[in-house]
C-alpha cells in the first residue's frame, strides 16, 4: 500500500520491509533532531493494522500472547508476541485497547498471517479479529509532541511517543496540520539509538525473546499457558540465551554502513576471523554517528572490541551475558 505522502516536497521512498512510506524528505539529520525535540510525525502508514472486539477480546488474547492482558487497562499501551511452540518469534504486536476495541500495529506484509492464526484460535470465544490496514494508517508523534489529536482514535502512548491509528483518507490532512514529516531512516536511528529490537531486522528464525531483552517489556513472566511457554521458563529459570543483543558504535572514517546480516567478529582476530554475530540494523545518527544493533553469541566478552564487515566497531551491552 503506498502511501499519498510520498507526494510531499523531497520525498525518497524506503525500499525493502519498509517500501510503501518515504525513507526521508531530503533532511535526513534535521528529521531526527525535530523527532528528537518532540515535532513532527512518522508516517507509518504501511504497518499492518489489526482489531479485535467483542466482550472476551481481552481474556482470548491473554490466552495465545506472552503479555499479560486480562487487567489492561483501556488507553494502556502494551506490546506482545506470539511465539512458536518452540519458543521463537513469530509476531509482534503493538497493543492499546479503547474499552471496546484492541487496535494493534504489526509489521508490514505480516497481518495476513498473524489474522489467519488468530482466526484458527477462536474455538467458542466471542471476539472478532478483523484486518484494518486498508482503512486505517499508523502515525507516530515522537516524545513531547504537543500536537492534538481528534477524539476518539486508537492511541498507544509510550514513553517513546504516540502512535495513532488514523483513518486512511485523513492521512494527508494530519500531515498538514502536524508537520514536519521525518522518514523511516530517522524513526529508525532513534529506534537503534534507544536499543529497541523490531521483528524481521533483529529477529530470524530461531530468535527467542530472551536474546533481544524482550522480557518484561513483551513477555510476562507471571501469567498462564500460551504457546512457547515452557521455552520461556526454563531459559529464565534455569539457563542463559544463546546470543545476546548488543549496541555498537561503528567507525566514522567508512562511507558505507554495514548491512544486515554484515558477520560480526572479533577485531584482534581480523577480517577473516570466526564469525560471532552479525549486524542487524545500522544507521546514522544525528548526534551518535554511525551506529547498529547486532546479534552475538552470548560468551563474547563485552569489552571485546569488534569488526562488523570490515569496520571497527566498539559494543555497549543491551542484553548481559
Amino acid at each position: 500500500m503506498t502511501s499519498p505522502l510520498l507526494n510531499l516536497p523531497g520525498a525518497v521512498a524506503a525500499e525493502g520491509r519498509d517500501e510503501g512510506v518515504a525513507a526521508h524528505y531530503g533532511e535526513l539529520y534535521g528529521e531526527q533532531r525535530a523527532l528528537a525535540d518532540g515535532r513532527g510525525f512518522v508516517d507509518l502508514s504501511h504497518r499492518g493494522v489489526i482489531t479485535v472486539t467483542g466482550p472476551e477480546r481481552l481474556s482470548w488474547l491473554h490466552l495465545l500472547l506472552t503479555q499479560h492482558l486480562t487487567e489492561l487497562r483501556p488507553g494502556q499501551a502494551t506490546e506482545a508476541l506470539i511465539l512458536s511452540a518452540n519458543g521463537h518469534i513469530e509476531h509482534a504486536l503493538y497493543l492499546v485497547d479503547d474499552g471496546e476495541t484492541v487496535w494493534a500495529h504489526v509489521e508490514p506484509g505480516t497481518q495476513e498471517a498473524l489474522l489467519g492464526y488468530l482466526e484458527s484460535m477462536k474455538f467458542f470465544y466471542r471476539v472478532e479479529a478483523a484486518d484494518r490496514t486498508a482503512d486505517f494508517a499508523v502515525v507516530h508523534l515522537p516524545a513531547g509532541s504537543v500536537a492534538e489529536v481528534p477524539e476518539g482514535l486508537g492511541v498507544r502512548e509510550t514513553a517513546y511517543g504516540r502512535d495513532v491509528f488514523l483513518p486512511r483518507a485523513d492521512l494527508e490532512g494530519f500531515a498538514a496540520a502536524h508537520g514536519p514529516a521525518a522518514g523511516l531512516l530517522a524513526y529508525e536511528a532513534l529506534r537503534v539509538e534507544a536499543h529497541r529490537p523490531r521483528l524481521g531486522a533483529e529477529t530470524d528464525h530461531r530468535t527467542i525473546p530472551h536474546e533481544l531483552g524482550w522480557i518484561g517489556t513483551a513477555v510476562h513472566l507471571q501469567k498462564g499457558c500460551y504457546r512457547g511457554q515452557e521455552t520461556v521458563a526454563r531459559v529464565h529459570n534455569l539457563g542463559k540465551p544463546p546470543r545476546r543483543l548488543v549496541f555498537l558504535h561503528l567507525d566514522g572514517s567508512d562511507v558505507l554502513l554495514p548491512p544486515h546480516g554484515t558477520p560480526l567478529r572479533l577485531a584482534a582476530d581480523g577480517a577473516e576471523g570466526r564469525q560471532l554475530g552479525f549486524v542487524t540494523t545500522s544507521v546514522r545518527h544525528h548526534e551518535l554517528g554511525p551506529i547498529a544493533l547486532g546479534l552475538v553469541k552470548r560468551n563474547v566478552p563485552v569489552d571485546a572490541e569488534l569488526l562488523a564487515g570490515t569496520i571497527a566497531a566498539a559494543q555497549e551491552t543491551v542484553v548481559a551475558p
